[in-house]
């Protein structure tokens, strides 16, 4: 059996090919544009996400089944008849929506905790659907005549796809607009956000019948939908209450298993999320917990020509940044997990005149460490987390990086030899069986406790917060 997996990411869709041999191979990668309109604004073009997803299928022979991994927060809105969007997507990093937000009321707000167990901001999909609705005139002339479709990526390009304008659960518990102990959408939230539910897709399970995709004369099945961080942790081989892993990407998001009923941690920050949900069985549940800005700061500070090459900033002459007193807070975009505070800004602190552009992307390194190990710290404060925790994406591959979130977190730290665990997590479920692969892993032990730094680390962190109006 051979199934290709679409990682369809915010920076690039890439498109890989997992055979039952456990011969794996990248089909393509293909960049596409961010859009950036208005200070805090972040948006893709849908036609150039869909046009890479079919290019990525047309690239490749032999497809048995096909399973795709979405953004998980990204949404926009289309023409149910034509299919043409209306809207660009609306990334998961924008916060257009946050003044509109702030705006809603206590019991407001306690009661979108207590239905979807979502924390108000601007990272979900309700507020970002109603902004469309109320803000983007083709929008509202397709509802009066009942042709408007709202939803996250996974359904439009479903329905672009196959003509199935179905959702899965994983998905549809990021918006805010499901109740996560029916797996349904409520229809007060939906009243609160001004979201139609009408206009909203069908909730199913990850794996399933998703249609066909029409492909060279071929008629591919896509048999898994889920988004790309639930996808990492079912293929980082997390099944398990307790089991984690973080994925480094353009943020970095841990996420942990809690089993078959969802837990909510209002104190700790952490999001009640569902896992997955695989065919006529119940759905798994997770608390997941998330770092907006991680190798979108390294590629940042790259653009900023503090370093040229990714070889350049695995070793550093000089000892540990934080302990010469040199932080680097990454609210870039804000600050997530625990403290959902999209007013904090990115933050240097302890800069001197001898402060060089290596210390620089040395602190850079460490301080998306410090915001990972804030955020495992709140996890195991909740439910009591297994020793070591499995890491991937771009950041796995720095050895500097790797071995100072170690020390910081005082666990060992396990990177898998593929880096691509969010594609073969999202094959594995398209397959509905495990498929063969290489188990060689690197480990990382602590070499030194380094968990003290995390207490000035927090003072860097009130001093980023709250600094946006």
């Amino acid at each position: 059996m051979a199934i290709l997996a679409i990682d369809q990411g915010t920076t690039s869709t890439r498109a890989l090919l997992f055979e039952s041999s456990g011969r794996q191979r990248t089909v393509k990668t293909l960049e596409h544009k961010q859009l950036y309109p208005h200070a805090g604004w972040v948006e893709h073009d849908p036609d150039e996400l869909i046009a890479n997803i079919q290019y990525c299928i047309d690239s490749c022979e032999g497809i048995d089944a096909i399973g795709i991994d979405n953004q998980g927060e990204s949404c926009l809105a289309w023409d149910a008849d034509s299919k043409q969007a209306i809207s660009p997507v609306i990334v998961w990093q924008d916060n257009r929506t946050q003044h509109m937000l702030d705006k809603l009321t206590e019991s407001q707000q306690q009661r979108v905790l207590d239905i979807s167990g979502l924390p108000l901001d601007s990272y979900f999909s309700a507020a970002k659907l109603g902004w469309i609705v109320n803000n983007i005139p083709a929008a509202k002339e397709l509802l009066q005549r009942g042709k408007l479709r709202l939803g996250t990526t996974d359904a439009f390009f479903l329905d672009r796809l196959t003509g199935h304008f179905v959702t899965d659960i994983s998905t549809a518990s990021r918006t805010s607009l499901m109740n996560l102990k029916t797996g349904h959408w409520d229809k007060e939230l939906c009243l609160l956000f001004g979201v139609p539910m009408e206009a909203l897709p069908e909730i199913v399970a990850t794996t399933g019948h998703f249609g066909f995709v029409e492909s060279k004369g071929r008629r591919i099945p896509i048999t898994a939908s889920v988004v790309d961080q639930q996808a990492a942790l079912y293929g980082h081989g997390c099944m398990n209450k307790g089991e984690s892993k973080i994925t480094f990407g353009t943020g970095a998001f841990a996420l942990v298993v809690t089993g078959d009923t969802p837990q909510q941690s209002t104190n700790q920050g952490l999001l009640p999320t569902v896992a997955w949900q695989l065919t006529g069985q119940k759905a798994v549940y997770a608390l997941d917990g998330g770092v907006f800005s991680a190798g979108s700061a390294i590629n940042w500070a790259r653009s900023l020509g503090l370093f040229k090459s990714y070889n350049q900033i695995q070793h550093f002459k000089n000892s540990c940044a934080m302990e010469r007193d040199l932080a680097f807070v990454p609210a870039l975009s804000g600050l997530g997990c625990p403290y959902w505070d999209r007013t904090a800004a990115g933050l240097w602190i302890g800069l001197s005149l001898d402060t060089q552009p290596t210390d620089l992307i040395q602190s850079i390194l460490e301080g998306i460490a410090l915001r990972a190990a804030e955020v495992i710290a709140s996890m195991n404060e909740f439910t009591s987390i297994k020793g070591e925790i499995s890491i991937d994406g771009g950041l796995s591959n720095n050895r500097y990086f790797c071995q100072f979130l170690a020390d910081v977190l005082n666990r060992q730290v396990i990177v898998q030899t593929s880096t691509e665990l969010t594609a073969y997590g999202t094959a594995c479920l398209a397959a509905g069986e495990p498929i063969k692969q290489s188990s060689k892993t690197k480990r990382y032990s602590p070499q030194a406790d380094r968990q003290i730094l995390r207490i000035k680390f927090k003072e860097a962190i009130t001093r980023s917060a709250k600094w946006r109006n």
